[in-house]
């Protein structure tokens, strides 16, 4: 067992840590908004961490505060990740559908160039030597694991309330939600802001996990991929982001003894989750089990 945590434990601290990044979009979708830019905060967080744990000016404060300086790290890109969060959020989601897409792909740009023409973040070579928290990687699960705990449970909470009924109105008709009373524009921003946050803070424990942080941690491609974990693993269920990321993650890793074949192969696995399971794999386990139900009753 501990051979095999030596050798998976990268993968498996990293499942967490994609799937955290799954439900940052998670949170938006569940009051219907289309965002993907979550990994542009993600970016930002990690630049907070990367900056915070190596400029030399802050070198007193590393020395004084020691461990406790990732917890300082974390605070404040929660706090960039709810103040940007706002500051983006209110005009953007005026916009609907693929036009709030596009503007948050422009967002994630903006950071993008943004970050490559700052001095303080490394420019396009990016920030190397970033103090470590651990020395396994599989020890940052003490990092990713909590967060995600706390996520999945403030998740759960708002699926219970009236803040949960909120987003869902607005996600299945804004304007009749709106006839009713539900203050649309509100829940949206509480819901975009939330994805905001959590992306930022997972970004500032990302930077020692990688021990490396550049603009090539924000991309396009990286928001496409954190989109294909919620969609893959059920956009309706929060456990979708982590059932994607599992699969998405670690499935080059399991086809790798097919060596250069394995990409075709993965390929061919995501096609057919995307044809046959078309609400994602929570989606299709809910749909089992109501035809196992439906079924038992049937016979009785």
């Amino acid at each position: 067992m501990s051979g095999f945590f030596e050798n998976y434990g990268f993968l498996l601290v990293t499942i967490v840590q994609q799937a955290l990044l799954g439900l940052s979009l998670y949170f938006p979708l569940m009051a219907g908004q289309l965002s993907l830019a979550s990994i542009g905060f993600y970016s930002l967080g990690g630049y907070v961490a990367a900056i915070m744990g190596t400029h030399p000016a802050l070198a007193p404060w590393r020395e004084a505060l020691g461990f406790f300086m990732f917890p300082l790290q974390w605070l404040f890109a929660l706090v960039l990740g709810v103040v940007l969060g706002i500051v983006v959020g209110y005009p953007a989601l005026r916009l609907r559908g693929i036009y709030l897409a596009l503007a948050t792909i422009a967002f994630v740009q903006v950071v993008n160039v943004a970050v490559l023409n700052m001095p303080i973040a490394g420019g396009a070579v990016g920030i190397f030597g970033i103090p470590q928290a651990f020395a396994s990687r599989l020890d940052y699960i003490w990092f990713f694991g909590p967060l995600f705990l706390l996520t999945m449970f403030v998740v759960h909470r708002i699926t219970t309330t009236g803040r949960g009924l909120a987003f869902f109105a607005v996600r299945e008709d804004e304007l009749a939600a709106g006839a009713m009373g539900v203050g649309t524009t509100a829940n949206k921003v509480t819901a975009f802001v939330l994805g905001c946050a959590l992306a930022a803070v997972t970004g500032a424990m990302s930077a020692p996990f990688l021990n490396t942080w550049n603009a090539r941690q924000g991309t396009f491609d990286a928001s496409v991929t954190c989109l294909a974990y919620v969609l893959i693993g059920g956009s309706r269920s929060m456990w979708g982001p982590l059932f994607g990321a599992a699969l998405l993650v670690s499935l080059p890793e399991l086809l790798r003894p097919l060596k250069d074949s394995r990409m075709i192969l993965n390929g061919v696995v995501l096609v057919a989750v995307c044809v046959y399971l078309p609400q994602g794999i929570m989606g299709g386990l809910a749909a089992l089990r109501a035809r196992l139900a439906a079924g038992r009753g049937g016979a009785a």
